[in-house]
């Protein structure tokens, strides 16, 4: 394919989404964070599945899944909210060690657990804020490869490395 001004500036344009879905993402409170995973795992949950489970080595996070499923539900959130605010505790410094693929995988698996009921679901009347909203419809305006980026960045983001 042959590049002119006009593609090159359309796929400058599309790799700057990337970037600036991830800040949005970034910017919104820890809750809207949360709940707008579970919205991109359910709603495009169907075109993520091949992507995460296949791409990362989930039984290096078996332990951590079945050690919060285990948990009460209000233990289950806290230990999301923790991962997020990258609070030091046993758990996110052992989410902290995952790969980049496991860590994405690892919420698509979360996002299963809440789906069957063995971890905590959102609210089912639950309603995303205007801004949460707005991330996820950029989201799902992003290319396939775009959306796992911007969840990989996501999911990279949270809990301790504790070799830092």
């Amino acid at each position: 394919m042959a590049y002119s001004a006009t593609t090159a500036s359309i796929f400058n344009l599309q790799t700057a989404d990337v970037p600036s879905v991830t800040a949005q993402y970034q910017r919104l409170s820890t809750d809207d964070k949360l709940a707008l995973l579970w919205f991109a795992y359910t709603e495009m949950g169907r075109t993520i599945t091949p992507a995460a489970p296949g791409a990362a080595r989930l039984q290096f996070a078996e332990g951590l899944l079945n050690e919060i499923k285990q948990m009460s539900g209000d233990e289950q959130l806290k230990v999301m909210r923790d991962l997020i605010n990258k609070v030091n505790t046993p758990l996110t410094r052992a989410y902290g060690i995952l790969t980049n693929n496991t860590k994405l995988a690892f919420w698509y698996q979360l996002a299963e657990f809440m789906t069957e009921g063995s971890v905590i679901p959102v609210p089912s009347n639950y309603k995303l804020s205007k801004e949460a909203n707005t991330v996820l419809v950029a989201l799902q305006k992003l290319e396939f490869n775009q959306q796992i980026t911007v969840l990989r960045n996501a999911a990279v983001d949270m809990g301790v490395d504790p070799l830092a």
